[in-house]
């Protein structure tokens, strides 16, 4: 059988339980109450401290000023002076040049002064003694042509016989104006001109050939006056038997004339 207690009787047995509970915490420390103000001056105070400890290092680590490049003073050198009034033996040098031309062609080559090679406008024309261009051992000098002088003009008309397609000798007219004599090893060489001509060179190898020092020989070469109109020319030099070119170049310069 169940007993209900009265509403009064409950009420006063939670009063005396709530009692009891306050009891047991009093004299206890209570909770401290948390200040945000506090807590955020603080997070900034330790923000502001980092920041000024990372620009202490940086200040550290920086040069404490920008470099000034400070120019160094040179010694003056003044340059040393020749002469009877101080004489040093560290002077510079006078060079003085030669303004006079060269005209000493060099052994072996055949280009020489004033040459323009054969085949193409302006070769050189003889017109009487010519200087040599040699040295003491192997010279020569051109003296006059003998036949066919440059500038001539081959035609059917020619009453001389000198018509296109024919053959003729050309002979200069030389001086060995050197020390030696011209024998076995000299020749007359075609240098350049014109194929048409049927050029050829000139060996000294018969004794009756030899030109002594001093002495003046006719040198002749046999030619063809080609067929078609036109100016033509060939060039011939003189070399020595250590194949070096000498002396006055020897021309051909002829027209064949319509």
């Amino acid at each position: 059988m169940l007993v209900r207690k009265p509403a009064r009787q409950i009420l006063f047995i939670l009063l005396t339980a709530a009692l009891a509970l306050a009891s047991c915490n009093i004299g206890s420390t209570p909770a401290p109450a948390i200040d945000v103000n506090a807590i955020n001056t603080a997070a900034f105070n330790t923000a502001v401290a980092q920041i000024s400890a990372g620009q202490t290092q940086t200040a550290l680590a920086a040069p404490s000023a920008a470099p000034t490049n400070t120019p160094l003073s040179l010694s003056t050198l003044g340059l040393p002076t020749s002469g009877a009034a101080s004489p040093n033996p560290n002077a510079l040098p006078t060079l003085s040049f030669n303004t006079s031309p060269n005209t000493t062609p060099l052994a072996g080559t055949t280009p020489f002064a004033g040459f323009t090679p054969a085949g193409s406008p302006g070769v050189p024309v003889q017109t009487g003694a010519t200087a040599a261009l040699g040295d003491a051992c192997s010279n020569n000098q051109f003296i006059e042509d003998v036949t066919i002088p440059d500038g001539t003009v081959f035609k059917d008309s020619n009453p001389r016989g000198g018509r296109p397609g024919s053959t003729f000798q050309k002979v200069w007219r030389v001086k060995n104006t050197g020390s030696c004599k011209w024998d076995d090893g000299f020749k007359l060489v075609f240098i350049g001109g014109d194929d048409a001509l049927n050029p050829y060179t000139v060996k000294f190898v018969d004794s009756s050939d030899f030109v002594a020092p001093g002495a003046t020989a006719d040198l002749g070469v046999t030619l063809t006056a080609p067929k078609f109109p036109g100016k033509y020319t060939g060039t011939w030099r003189m070399q020595n038997d250590k194949g070096q070119y000498f002396g006055t170049p020897l021309t051909v310069v002829i027209e064949v004339a319509e």
